[in-house]
């Protein structure tokens, strides 16, 4: 065994049997920590690195373990058979995945040297030498873009949006990983014919891009942050109805010229 499956990181959760987050049937891997403080964050508990105690149905429970890339993979491994007849693998989701470089880079050349598919859910908020060391063992990049005005992105988020929009250039225009544009419609942000026009335009403008997602707002996180005592900025914002995600579905594929669906 190579000495990178040594490498240790901290995760909060190992989902198996995902039907989302990539192709066909995957495991999502769930690494601790994020650069962003979106308002909508359905994984609060994904946001702080350190290790945390959450109050869920009543009882206490610990947020976060570290552990060994041979440990991830040994869970990992146990459902190779449904990689293999549906084309799906192991996803890395957070939180950020490249907030732990490292462990991240070392899980997907694991995973991808064991004959598994690759996936990683990220905004890409990090340097690009970060990200592009990684891509070589990254089959699927799920890739956030959720605003192009960054006044409004940092009010929303905590951060302005430039980084990562120049990083969605660089990943598309080095071909390595197939590309997947994913968009969270969050109700008095982003759900507004123009705004999706505006990152659908730009989507179009990036090579290699295989489809593009619109992800709509839901509140299953919200118990969450009474578990961690904090406010859930959100208030009472509903989900954007059926009939409006029609629409803005129909603005994204006009636009963009290419396939887009509703959740994924």
């Amino acid at each position: 065994m190579e000495a990178y499956w040594n490498t240790k990181g901290r995760i909060f959760d190992i989902q198996r049997y995902s039907i989302h987050d990539g192709n066909g049937i995957r495991t999502i891997v769930f690494l601790k920590g994020c650069v962003l403080r979106c308002r909508w964050c359905c994984n609060p508990e994904s946001q702080e690195y350190d290790i945390q105690t959450m109050m869920v149905q009543g009882k206490p429970k610990v947020i976060g373990r570290d552990v060994t890339v041979a440990e991830v993979m040994k869970t990992v491994e146990k459902d190779r058979q449904y990689y293999w007849r549906t084309g799906g693998g192991l996803t890395l989701s957070g939180g950020e995945s490249l907030c732990q470089p490292e462990f991240a880079t070392a899980l997907l050349q694991a995973a991808q040297e064991s004959g598994i598919s690759t996936a990683m859910e990220s905004m890409g908020c990090a340097k690009w030498e970060t990200i592009e060391k990684l891509l070589p063992y990254l089959d699927q990049y799920l890739l956030d873009i959720k605003h192009m005005n960054p006044r409004k992105h940092k009010e929303f988020t905590g951060r302005s949006n430039e980084l990562m929009i120049e990083n969605a250039m660089k990943i598309a225009k080095s071909g390595m990983t197939e590309l997947s544009i994913r968009v969270p419609v969050i109700p008095g942000f982003n759900d507004t014919e123009e705004e999706i026009r505006q990152i659908a335009a730009y989507t179009a403008t990036l090579p290699n891009v295989k489809r593009m997602h619109l992800l709509p707002y839901h509140r299953l996180g919200q118990d969450k942050y009474t578990g961690l005592n904090r406010e859930y900025l959100m208030g009472d914002v509903k989900p954007p109805t059926n009939e409006h995600m029609e629409k803005l579905l129909k603005v994204a594929e006009v636009t963009s010229g290419i396939e887009c669906q509703i959740g994924g």
